[in-house]
């Protein structure tokens, strides 16, 4: 009860098969689909994945399921067909994945398994007979996409893709009779694919299940995270760097920062309400954002990368003096940040700071940047800059460094070469 409490006052729970007090009147089995179209999750994935970590905590058993086979098929999206992977690619992505959650869920136990393992073997004519049977075009032309895609002229949909409902209902009674799952958990999109597995379990073998579905966490714009939407803040940090992963978070609008704490920290209620009740009364520090984008940090990429991070994000837009920085802090600034090189003899004769706005991208041309100066716009090591023919000096650069800003956001780095 404790639970469900827990997680409707955090905002996680969207629909539910049944009450939440009766699903979680027992000890569960829980499942997580997740989707091998890509090597890395996104942050929408990360939201599902720390409330299957809740489940967890309070004494759930927790399967993953990656659908090597059902990533062949492909989910319908709301127009066209999706691109169909070859098995070496989903096989990549797969054995990608599976690295990445063990890393993120850590100590938290739980096993991962593969679709492609029984899909792959199901032979059609039983798979027709025990588990089409179930399902009826009728119902299944009523959903959404599908119904979407039949009333759009030139859209369409193949049978491949119409077939998928029928796969994720498999996928769940084959878990619930090898595992004993008992609870699908996932987001909103998939609430009536959720729906499917609890239906086929009902009608084959009369036994109940669950699903719990958590709302899509949406980006500032509204929007669904996720690479079709083209805002994907992606896991791996090759893909999305820790530094820039760190400014996601730090720099939500304040309208995002309480749903957010909820869903991807595990700070208790009453300290988050603590948390957002200083940042009323204070929002320009962004202690809110801060201790969002700290703790979330620290979820993905370790707490010693979380420090670097965040050391090198407030020497470059808050008030740490780069000499203060640590070497690891350093190398995070200078990789992140704009910068121009500039010799000491250059430094000697005195370099052009308009010139070096140009050159780091500050400016579109030298009279753009002149115009910037002059209307104070621009500082040079914490001093707001005025005349527009302004030189900088070897003096200027504190241990080879100096940091020119732009407004709140934009920097560059002037390094000595």
């Amino acid at each position: 009860m404790m639970l469900a409490e827990e997680i409707k006052a955090r905002g996680l729970v969207e629909h539910t098969s049944a009450p939440l007090e009766k699903i979680f009147s027992a000890q569960r089995t829980a499942y997580l689909g997740i989707d091998p179209t890509s090597d890395s999750m996104q942050v929408g994935n990360l939201a599902v994945m720390l409330l299957m970590k809740r489940l967890s905590t309070a004494g759930h058993k927790l399967v993953f399921l990656v659908g090597g086979g059902t990533g062949m098929i492909g989910d319908p999206k709301e127009t066209g067909e999706r691109m169909m992977l070859d098995e070496k690619i989903v096989a990549t992505n797969t054995l990608a994945l599976k690295a990445q959650l063990k890393k993120i869920l850590g100590t938290t136990p739980f096993k991962m398994v593969d679709n492609a393992d029984w899909l792959s073997k199901t032979k059609l004519l039983p798979f027709l007979r025990d588990v089409g049977k179930h399902f009826t075009v009728n119902d299944l032309i009523k959903r959404e996409i599908i119904k979407k895609r039949l009333d759009t002229p030139g859209e369409s949909i193949s049978y491949t893709e119409f077939t998928y409902a029928l796969l994720q209902g498999f996928d769940y009674l084959t878990l619930h009779e090898k595992y004993g799952a008992d609870l699908q958990v996932g987001g909103s999109d998939q609430w009536t694919n959720m729906l499917s597995g609890v239906d086929l379990i009902r009608k084959h073998l009369g036994e109940q299940v669950y699903a719990l579905c958590m709302p899509l966490v949406e980006d500032s714009a509204g929007k669904k995270f996720g690479k079709s939407e083209g805002n994907a803040i992606w896991l791996d940090p090759k893909k999305t760097s820790p530094f820039h992963f760190y400014q996601f978070w730090i720099n939500l609008p304040d309208t995002r920062v309480e749903t957010y704490l909820k869903a991807y920290t595990f700070l208790p209620i009453a300290e988050i309400d603590a948390l957002m009740e200083l940042h009323r009364r204070n929002p320009g520090e962004r202690q809110a954002q801060e201790t969002l984008a700290r703790l979330v940090t620290e979820i993905v990429h370790g707490p010693a990368v979380t420090a670097q991070v965040a050391a090198a994000t407030d020497a470059l837009f808050g008030d740490t003096s780069f000499h203060r920085l640590s070497c690891e802090a350093l190398a995070v600034a200078l990789a992140e940040a704009p910068s121009v090189e500039i010799s000491r003899r250059g430094l000697a004769e005195g370099y052009s700071l308009a010139e070096a706005l140009v050159a780091g991208g500050l400016a579109f041309s030298k009279s753009d940047a002149r115009r910037l100066i002059s209307g104070k716009g621009i500082m040079l090591s914490g001093q707001t800059i005025g005349n527009p023919d302004q030189k900088v000096y070897l003096g200027d650069l504190s241990n080879g460094y100096a940091l020119v800003r732009k407004g709140k956001q934009g920097v560059l780095v002037l390094v000595l070469k």
